[in-house]
């Protein structure tokens, strides 16, 4: 097996155990739009949307392009985008800068470049032309005609224009956009499969994903048997070599059947599949597969303020740089010189010069009794982390059953297979994800996912693929659950209440029943934090210089109470008037009240001036108990006795 050098890549010690989301601001996305420019993708159609206005795939997959760039200047101002064109007969200066290896018939529209708003104004002053010009798309990327360049040629220069623009350490993704399901229809069409699938398997391990966007019209329905299960990666975890039946087919939830759906695939997409960690996941001493960990749950909050500098003619970004200075020497210090201790109290400057004295005779750090020891950085990373180095160690296997919903106490993360760092760790972590579904197991691990993380123990909650109805897959992985520590679970209080009647339920369940997401599942992609989208909108139309109006801000969050009324207006009022009419909701549970304790702290100043007025008989009992117990008094006896005893105590002091 290779060696595990780069165990992480995040060395911030100040990043929060299990919730780092440094990788996600700090990694670059890098997203290249495929499309194809065929004659049937400038096919003229009648728009869904405008009357007597008419539209084409292309110019709805350059629009799809374009709200996917205004949304990550926001979102991702560092990430990168490009647009190619294949299947067109333009030609231009770029693509022969770009090399030859630029095959004919594809264009580079907008080669990959850091996202700014004059580049994709340019976009949208041709898509306004082509509403204006139905054919302006036509006579801006002519399509080639009689014939279609082979996948294997598109990959290729996809593979050069990402290899010559994109940043080095980026997520690189295609977005696929086709209508053709059969590209290779012609003579030697299994050759060109067998091509395009080896190119593709070169963007595969080159660290290149490709997200295919295939288009079906009820007049063209898409095929995905024809010709892309043939060349498309399966996405299981089942090795290619394993499989007797051919390769797998692709699910059908990637054939978009309305136009429409096309900018919210692309919107779900959008969001990279980046990994918090990766580490080595050890079965037994020697037997090691590499793993990466996702975060399923993540908040999306507004994004970091940064300065600029004023240089007069334009503005630059100011470099934030944290130094420390030595106070004395007013001198910059390195950071690795910096020692952490306790702070114990200060000492004398002559006990400091005989402590450098002792250290520097012995070798050694000398700290005497009373004063603070110091320690390095790695030291102090080393009592955090028990000296263990970053990986998830099996420690054994429990029933399922004897995992607890209470158990769940912090969001937990995904891990799956990494075939690039361990070779045959898909195979050895399917055979283990299905032996455990099988034997209803889960697993006990040591984790530590990063240098300046804390080891826990986890529950390996296994996951088997599955399909819904709407055509999203569950992946087959595991879940990786953070155990709590025996404090970290409270006992919750037991109150007895009135129960509802069967009758009283059914009349709930059945407005509950007509008011229910739809498929049993809620899309949060679909509902956007009302407060950061208005913050997004407004910074949008700022950087693109558009006057903002507040008011056609939408907020699909609020309820509609029209739907909810027309819906389920006359079950909810039949509700209302049973719980009116049952008794058991009027009642109230009688609870015993708790009585307040008197205060009876007084004041030795107070008890003193009563003494001399000779009104101490007023004190209370348990006020004058609770003198004499602060005195160290005898507290037993009547009243009479006790002013006695605090007079007697008062004469002696």
């Amino acid at each position: 097996m290779p060696p595990y050098d780069d165990w992480n890549k995040i060395d911030d010690e100040e990043d929060e155990e299990l919730q780092d989301m440094s990788a996600y601001e700090g990694k670059r996305d890098v997203i290249l739009f495929c499309i194809d420019c065929s004659e049937s993708m400038l096919e003229l159609r009648e728009d869904p949307n405008y009357e007597d206005v008419q539209t084409c795939h292309v110019y709805t997959a350059l629009e799809a392009a374009m709200q996917i760039q205004k949304k990550k200047i926001i979102s991702g101002p560092n990430d990168s985008v490009g647009i190619l064109l294949f299947n067109t007969t333009r030609k231009s200066e770029a693509n022969r800068r770009q090399g030859s290896e630029i095959k004919r018939g594809t264009f580079v529209y907008q080669s990959i470049a850091p996202l700014n708003a004059p580049k994709i104004q340019e976009l949208i002053q041709l898509l306004d032309a082509a509403r204006e010009d139905p054919n302006k798309l036509r006579d801006t990327c002519p399509p080639l005609t009689g014939k279609r360049i082979p996948l294997g040629d598109v990959f290729t220069s996809c593979n050069w224009v990402l290899r010559d623009s994109a940043p080095k350490i980026a997520t690189k993704r295609i977005f696929l956009i086709t209508d053709s399901d059969e590209p290779h229809s012609g003579p030697g069409g299994h050759q060109l499969i067998t091509s395009a699938r080896t190119t593709l398997i070169d963007l595969t391990q080159a660290g290149v994903t490709v997200e295919p966007f295939f288009i079906s019209t009820p007049e063209k329905p898409f095929d995905v048997s024809k010709c892309y299960s043939s060349i498309l990666l399966p996405n299981d975890l089942e090795d290619e070599n394993d499989q007797d039946q051919g390769p797998a087919i692709l699910s059908e939830s990637i054939s978009i059947t309305r136009i429409e759906d096309l900018l919210s695939q692309m919107r779900f997409h959008e969001v990279p599949k980046r990994a918090l960690f990766s580490i080595p996941f050890q079965f037994a001493d020697g037997f090691t597969i590499g793993i990466k960990g996702y975060g399923l749950v993540t908040e999306q909050k507004k994004g970091t303020y940064k300065y600029f500098v004023d240089l007069g003619d334009r503005m630059e970004v100011a470099e934030v740089r944290t130094v420390y200075i030595d106070e004395d020497r007013q001198v910059e210090i390195d950071k690795s010189k910096i020692v952490f201790g306790p702070d114990l109290g200060s000492a004398t400057a002559a006990d400091e010069d005989e402590d450098e004295e002792e250290s520097g005779a012995s070798g050694t750090r000398a700290v005497k009794a009373g004063y603070r020891p110091f320690y390095t950085a790695e030291e102090v990373r080393s009592f955090r982390t028990l000296g263990l180095e970053p990986g998830i160690k099996l420690l054994g296997f429990k029933d399922r059953s004897e995992l607890s919903f209470e158990d769940n106490i912090k969001h937990s993360q995904f891990i799956y297979p990494d075939e690039m760092t361990y070779s045959g760790s898909k195979r050895t972590f399917s055979a283990l994800l299905k032996a455990m579904i099988k034997k209803k197991k889960i697993g006990l691990v040591l984790t530590l996912t990063r240098r300046n993380a804390s080891p826990i123990f986890c529950a390996l909650l296994p996951q088997e693929e599955k399909v819904d109805e709407g055509g999203w897959t569950d992946p087959a992985g595991f879940h990786l659950i953070p155990l709590p520590f025996a404090d970290d679970i409270r006992e919750a209080p037991i109150q007895e209440a009135f129960r509802a009647s069967d009758d009283l339920k059914d009349a709930a369940r059945a407005w509950i029943d007509k008011l229910s997401v739809k498929n049993g599942t809620y899309p949060p992609d679909s509902y956007p934090n009302p407060a950061l989208a208005y913050h997004n909108a407004q910074l949008q139309a700022s950087a693109f210089r558009e006057q903002y109006d507040p008011d056609s801000f939408e907020d699909l969050t609020e309820p509609k109470y029209e739907m909810i009324h027309k819906r389920a207006g006359k079950l909810l009022q039949a509700w209302k008037e049973a719980v009116a009419s049952d008794e058991s909701a009027n009642v109230v549970v009688a609870t015993t009240g708790s009585k307040r304790k008197a205060d009876i702290a007084v004041d030795e100043a107070e008890i003193r001036s009563k003494y001399d007025a000779g009104t101490l008989g007023k004190l209370r009992v348990d006020q004058l108990k609770e003198f004499l117990k602060a005195k160290s008094l005898q507290v037993s006896g009547k009243k009479a006795e006790l002013v006695e005893r605090v007079a007697e105590w008062l004469d002696a002091h």
